[in-house]
């Protein structure tokens, strides 16, 4: 690995002896090594190689030009400020392949990262993070995106996958999630008001990072200091509420996503409340009306469809997401329906929550 990553930093134009490296467990998906090199100044400098996962990633080239595009805008925005910046070869491209791999190499920045946490002041700057990324981004025009996971949160084209999978029941499996079939369906038009607001051109479209979780961003070793946002794999066009709704549902439900404690599913509203507020200071200003009303709403549409994706990944023999079990995807899909369910006894709140928070920061 020694020689590989050698030749992945000559690449990349970095110059220097490599000391040292060490592979990062974090993540599942890429496989990711920090290497510490000894510049030709006598200085030394840590930076990460990651090999991307293209089996994941179909379209690698794609990912790194949006990635390139999105990192180098913020950067602009942030002279001499925390951000995160992917190397070029020789020929300007922010990648470099042989024949066992697809790398990338970008700058290591000494952080720490939360998976899960109860430290409310924690999760309020993550979601001043993400709201900042929206506001770094808010003048990049999406449209010159690759769209890299193609209607990846259409939720319309979630459900119609789902009915036309259930009734075909290719495993036998329908009759066992009949439940939670009926349910989902019973909910389809509330889950898919963004996208069916979207397409009728009632709502702009975003950058969004589409994989809002905590983990993905990055804190000052031992302060609450988010410092950058990371995971760019995902980022395409999107809606803002795509983003806000998917960090609520990530990080706001008292369970983990796949716990079979149902009955304990539900929406923290002081993990809500935090998050609201961080995300809003920095975005509440740039926002629309329409997006600001359909923040809480998309809490509730974010949980359904993937409440959706996990039952249609069971009816069809789980070929998506990784199981431990061979109930998982039930599992799980029964714990975002649950989730889900408390969001509408709870949407007056959570409503109540956003609108003072915008009101508070649109003032200041």
């Amino acid at each position: 690995m020694r020689e590989k990553l050698e030749r992945v930093c000559k690449a990349f134009c970095i110059e220097g002896e490599l000391l040292d490296y060490e592979e990062l467990k974090a993540g599942n998906v890429n496989r990711t090594y920090r290497v510490d090199i000894l510049r030709p100044d006598g200085g030394r400098k840590s930076y990460i190689a990651q090999a991307v996962n293209t089996y994941v990633f179909k379209n690698p080239v794609q990912v790194m030009e949006n990635i390139d595009r999105v990192t180098e805008h913020i950067r602009s925005k942030k002279p001499g400020g925390v951000a995160l910046h992917f190397y070029h070869t020789r020929d300007r491209r922010t990648y470099w392949f042989d024949e066992d791999g697809f790398w990338r190499l970008f700058n290591f920045i000494p952080s720490e990262t939360h998976t899960v946490c109860d430290d409310l002041a924690l999760v309020e700057n993550a979601g001043g993070a993400f709201g900042e990324f929206q506001m770094l981004l808010s003048d990049f025009d999406a449209a010159d995106l690759y769209e890299t996971i193609p209607q990846f949160h259409n939720t319309r084209r979630r459900y119609e996958k789902l009915a036309a999978d259930a009734a075909a029941d290719p495993c036998g499996r329908a009759e066992g999630a009949q439940a939670e079939l009926d349910w989902l369906l019973s909910v389809e038009d509330a889950a898919c008001a963004l996208t069916d607001l979207y397409e009728a051109g009632q709502l702009p479209l975003r950058v969004t990072h589409n994989d809002t979780k905590i983990n993905n961003v990055l804190f000052a070793p031992g302060e609450r200091r988010a410092i950058a946002v990371i995971d760019l794999d995902t980022v395409m066009p999107g809606l803002v509420g795509h983003d806000f709704g998917d960090a609520i549902r990530s990080a706001a439900n008292f369970v983990e996503e796949d716990s079979p404690e149902t009955e304990r599913a539900g929406v923290n509203l002081a993990v809500f409340r935090a998050f609201s507020e961080g995300f809003l200071k920095k975005t509440a200003a740039a926002l629309t009306e329409r997006e600001i009303d359909l923040l809480a709403g998309s809490c509730f549409s974010l949980a359904a469809e993937l409440a959706a994706r996990f039952l249609d990944d069971y009816l069809l023999g789980d070929p998506y997401f990784k199981t431990d079990y061979p109930e998982h995807n039930l599992v799980r899909a029964r714990c975002q329906i649950a989730l889900a369910k408390d969001m509408r006894l709870h949407m007056a709140e959570m409503e109540e929550i956003v609108h003072a928070c915008a009101a508070k920061y649109r003032r200041a």
